[in-house]
């Protein structure tokens, strides 16, 4: 269970207790270089009712040195990777009035200080901050500075790291900041989630948090929903089996829909906490599929009740189960048939 902590807004919609979880359609680098391919992630997301899109912009020569050793999980240098999926920064201003024509929030992960500059030009309404630029806390102190709600994931991060990250945002004013539990395995293994660290982070920092998910399915995400996250990252893709290192491991649309649409449900089903009794929905089995108090067989007026002369069955109509005690030994005062639920004018 989560904290009570300031609800951040972003837009017209509310983030914290009580409000929708807010959903991210990760796109990152899933546009292949190809503006089209990033206008239909942008229409994807819109279509399944993500309330936002994020892209990732940064540029190879200030993302990774070309001295970096080989990855096990690449086999193109991450130099070179990185190199070939760089946003072209003369997509950005176009990605943004495009996702405003389809009602949906655009942000990116800015990964230098000019890339923030282009993203405040534009209009941004928030800022992300990646997993692995958590420890850049010049960066993380420069974005938030510009006053907008920022959310950082925390892969890879212990507490330490979460607390450093946290303070630079707060020595420049601004505490509208969403941590995301995250694991950086691409794909990540259900075993290393810890979702639990959500709650850990939320009463250590009083924020809001939630979860940037590189799982395969959609099952973990909804089950973070279900223990309170606020908000939910999942990578898009328009097709697990397109060229690039991050498709692999995302959602497709159909799948985004399904998740949304879960995450949905799992909220209406949370409730408020307090047992009132039957639903209107219920009242029917409220009525007939509860037990009550029934003659086990004939009773005459007049007879002494005694407690073989009673049967606890369905319906519900009869005196309550509870009131057997004050049953037994009072008098009939019609004839009962077998099988009548008892009701207290009869006796």
């Amino acid at each position: 269970m989560m904290i009570d902590t300031e609800k951040i807004k972003i837009g017209r919609r509310l983030i914290g207790e009580g409000e929708p979880c807010y959903v991210i359609a990760e796109a990152g680098s899933n546009h292949n270089g190809d503006l089209q391919i990033a206008k239909e992630l942008i229409d994807a997301a819109a279509d399944s009712g993500a309330d936002a899109i994020k892209f990732q912009v940064f540029s190879a020569s200030n993302h990774y040195s070309r001295k970096t050793p080989a990855h096990s999980d690449y086999k193109e240098h991450l130099y070179d990777l990185i190199k070939r999926l760089e946003i072209p920064r003369e997509w950005i201003a176009d990605l943004k009035n495009y996702s405003d024509k389809k009602g949906i929030t655009f942000f990116a992960s800015p990964c230098d200080y000019d890339a923030v500059e282009q993203l405040e030009e534009i209009g941004v309404l928030l800022y992300k901050v990646s997993s692995f630029e958590i420890v850049d806390l010049c960066l993380i102190k420069y974005i938030a500075s510009k006053q907008k709600p920022l959310i950082i994931s925390t892969g890879l991060a212990n507490m330490e790291e979460i607390q450093d990250a946290y303070q630079v945002c707060v020595k420049v004013n601004n505490s509208d900041i969403i941590f995301l539990q995250c694991a950086s395995s691409y794909p990540s293994k259900p075993e290393i989630m810890n979702l639990k660290s959500m709650e850990t982070i939320s009463r250590a920092f009083h924020v809001i948090t939630g979860l940037s998910d590189h799982t395969q399915n959609i099952h973990i995400p909804i089950a973070a929903v279900a223990m309170g996250a606020k908000v939910i990252e999942k990578h898009l893709t328009l097709n697990r089996k397109m060229d690039g290192p991050d498709h692999a491991f995302a959602i497709e649309p159909k799948d985004l829909e399904m998740l949304i649409r879960q995450i949905r449900e799992v909220e209406s089903s949370l409730g408020n906490g307090m047992k009132l009794g039957p639903s209107p929905e219920e009242n029917e089995y409220y009525e007939k599929a509860r037990r009550s108090i029934h003659a086990a067989h004939n009773i005459s007026k007049g007879s002494r009740i005694t407690s073989d002369m009673i049967i606890m069955k369905r319906p519900g109509y009869g005196i309550k189960p509870k009131f057997v005690d004050l049953i037994v030994g009072r008098e009939a005062k019609v004839d009962i048939d077998e099988d009548q639920w008892i009701s207290w004018d009869m006796i």
